[in-house]
Parts: C-alpha cells; sequence; structure tokens
C-alpha cells in the first residue's frame, strides 16, 4: 500500500431519471488522494455529494465509473477486502431497538467475520461509556448513547479507516467531548485514519490535518487546514480609538470600515494590496487617539463561504 488509506480517480456517480425528474449527476469525475494516519476533513454545504461519496466507500452505493482504492484494495477488484478496511458510524440513528449494546455489537463482528476470541465487544463497550447499559434494550438508550452504540458498531472489525458522518450534530457537550476524545486516542495510539464530515466548521478546523470541500459534486479545494485558512487575502483591523469618532471619519481606499458596538472601528483589507501600518497612519493622521489595537485572522468559515458561493456563483 502507498502513503494513501484511500485513492479516488475520476469518480462518477449519476442516479437516474426519477418521475419527472431529469437524471442527477451527483459526483462529477472526483480526484481525491487521502493521506494514511491523517485526521481528514469532507465538507461542503447538503447536496453537494459527501454522502454519495461516503456511501460509494462503505459499499453501499455503486459508483457509475471511476476508481476507489481502500488501504490499497481495490473496490471492484477486491470488494469484501475494502469493505473491511472501513467502518461508517453513520448520521442516522439505525438499529434494532430490540438489541442491547452488546448483542448489537456482537451481531455487527459476526456480519464481518470475526472470530468470537478476536471480538473486542467488552473494550468497545468500556470506551463509548455504555458498559452499565450493555444489556438495556437499545430502545431504551437515549439519543446520545444510540450515537455512541453506531460508533462502537463501526469498530468491530477493527478497520484501519473510521468514517464519522456528521457524528456530533444535536448532541450534547458531553458527548462531543467523550467522542473527540476517543477520535484522538484512535488516530495517535492505533493509527486509525479518520474522515470526518460535519456542519460545526470550528470543529474541523480543531480536529482535521486536512480537509477537502466539496461543492456540485466537484472538490473545489484540498490541502492543509493552515494552508486553506492562509488562502484568504482578507484582514481586520479592529482599533478601539479614545473619545468620539468624527461623523466624516473616512478609511483609506480600499479599506472597508464598520462601526461596532462600544465604538470600536473595524477595518477590513486585502493584505496583498495594502499594508496594515498604511491604515494606522490614516488613522493617526485623522487625529484619532487609539487605546487598543487588535487584528482578526479569517477562520474555516470564511474560507467555506467564499469558496461555496463562488461555485455557486459561476454553476
Amino acid at each position: 500500500m502507498s502513503g494513501n488509506a484511500i485513492e479516488i480517480e475520476g469518480l462518477r456517480k449519476t442516479y437516474a431519471a426519477s418521475g419527472n425528474q431529469p437524471p442527477k449527476e451527483a459526483l462529477k469525475g472526483v480526484d481525491l488522494e487521502i493521506p494514511a494516519g491523517s485526521i481528514f476533513g469532507l465538507l461542503g454545504p447538503n447536496g453537494a455529494g459527501k454522502s454519495t461519496l461516503i456511501n460509494i466507500l462503505a459499499g453501499l452505493v455503486l459508483k457509475t465509473s471511476g476508481k476507489v482504492r481502500i488501504w490499497g484494495f481495490d473496490q471492484d477488484v477486491n470488494p469484501r477486502q475494502s469493505r473491511a478496511a472501513i467502518g461508517v458510524m453513520p448520521q442516522e440513528l439505525n438499529m434494532d431497538p430490540f438489541f442491547t449494546p452488546r448483542a448489537a455489537l456482537e451481531v455487527q463482528a459476526g456480519l464481518y467475520g470475526v472470530p468470537r476470541r478476536n471480538r473486542r465487544t467488552e473494550e468497545i463497550l468500556q470506551m463509548i461509556g455504555l458498559e452499565d447499559k450493555a444489556e438495556a434494550y437499545a430502545r431504551s438508550l437515549s439519543g446520545g448513547m444510540r450515537r455512541r452504540l453506531l460508533l462502537g458498531k463501526a469498530l468491530v472489525h477493527s478497520p484501519q479507516i473510521l468514517v464519522l458522518d456528521e457524528p456530533t450534530a444535536g448532541v450534547d457537550i458531553e458527548l462531543r467531548q467523550m467522542l473527540w476524545t476517543n477520535v484522538r486516542r484512535l488516530n495517535e495510539e492505533e493509527g486509525m485514519t479518520i474522515i470526518l464530515t460535519t456542519h460545526y466548521l470550528e470543529e474541523a478546523e480543531e480536529m482535521c490535518d486536512e480537509i477537502a470541500i466539496i461543492n456540485h459534486g466537484e472538490v473545489i479545494a484540498r490541502d492543509t487546514t493552515e494552508a486553506l485558512i492562509g488562502r484568504m487575502d482578507a484582514k481586520t483591523l479592529v482599533i478601539h480609538p479614545e473619545g468620539e469618532v468624527p461623523e466624516d471619519f473616512a478609511p483609506p481606499p480600499g479599506v472597508e470600515m464598520e462601526r461596532r458596538r462600544g465604538g470600536a472601528l473595524a477595518f477590513t483589507y486585502r493584505r496583498s494590496e495594502i499594508a496594515t501600518g498604511a491604515v494606522l497612519e490614516e488613522v493617526r493622521h485623522a487625529g484619532l487617539r487609539m487605546r487598543d489595537v487588535a487584528t482578526e485572522e479569517p477562520d474555516l468559515e470564511d474560507v467555506f463561504v467564499e469558496l461555496t458561493s463562488k461555485k455557486g456563483a459561476a454553476a
């Protein structure tokens, strides 16, 4: 196997026409490599193609064309091995309400052909914090407990790759912290590759080494999290002046000014075109005394909005 956990080449998926709806091209020739051992973010607006891509990786949806290799196994040549290399924690809370957590993990392990002597049921129950609920029917579990059980089911066959599809949507802070503690441990101690989809962009920014952004079935950006944020040229300088600011005060050309609550002035400009010193000099020249100065750098949400809005406008 190369240094990549997943390699995707020219992946296309077209859903057939249904009723009055024409055929829909959900994926339009996606090329993507996900490094082994990384925590990789897969981001995009609703309907962008993320779920289709994940379901193809999991073997739940058949691709129209293209190549998919999972842990070195070609999905067309070695479908069983490629499926065994990946575990998926789905977004939907789908489980048998009459199974206990222990039984659910045992059945899932059996479906993957894990011998009884190699099963990690007790270890997984402890990891996901359900050891005291091991014999309770799934229908009696809270929503957060059911989501923990989904994580456990994804781990029963000790996959090299774990896909988390919106894992913290609608969950409380305690569960979110428990989940990320486990994810970091799996990644750092066991070298597991983690693929994360989430609408919480601050979560992706904190957790992910690298990120791909998908929109309208295409990968529109893929880089390290730091480099993606570095693409944003905008910078905001926030000045807290002493005393009142004249109503006729105007920023220099190319700088947008916002008057904020408490009297602060926020100047936004392009770093490649205007130096911060030029903005400060203009403020001094206007006779304003500065009590405090701070800068605001772009975050992943800024990058996401700019890239997806540009793509949407182009489409």
